[in-house]
């Protein structure tokens, strides 16, 4: 073999040596860019899980916070209702209460009850005046004036 031979295949192995590395360098560069890009649309999509997640959230909390809120109305309602109802039975037992005490009062006292009766040219009129235990039946008509 020659000295140049040598050298020949030196240089071809040192070229083959230095195309491998370059090749291997490129190869390198396009999975980290493949990588990257991959990196980036998973960040992309972790973040759009995240505002997805997020938007559930509020959705799902305004929808509590109405059905709290229609529940502390209802709850209001039967209040108010139950309250009503009681202030009627009230107003009730206080008017039976009352009755009785202006009956008490009119036997003991006396008080003068009437009715009246418009007829044509007439006024019927009836009295019951009561003093305790005496009573006084007024009746009497009364013609009335009539211009023509």
């Amino acid at each position: 073999m020659t000295p140049g031979a040598v050298t020949l295949r030196g240089d071809q192995e040192a070229a083959m040596f230095i195309q491998a590395w370059w090749r291997g360098t490129l190869v390198r560069r396009t999975l980290l860019h493949a990588s990257l890009r991959a990196w980036i649309i998973q960040r992309w999509w972790k973040q759009m899980l995240v505002k997805l997640m997020e938007k559930k959230k509020r959705l799902s909390l305004q929808f509590y916070a109405q059905q709290e809120w229609a529940v502390v109305k209802l709850q209001s309602w039967v209040r108010m209702w139950r309250l009503r109802l009681r202030y009627c039975r009230l107003l009730h037992a206080v008017r039976i209460i009352q009755i009785y005490w202006r009956w008490h009062i009119c036997q003991t006292r006396g008080f003068i009850q009437g009715r009246y009766n418009l007829k044509e040219s007439q006024l019927n009129l009836q009295l019951e005046i009561s003093l305790g235990l005496q009573a006084c039946k007024v009746q009497q008509c009364i013609p009335l004036p009539v211009n023509e």
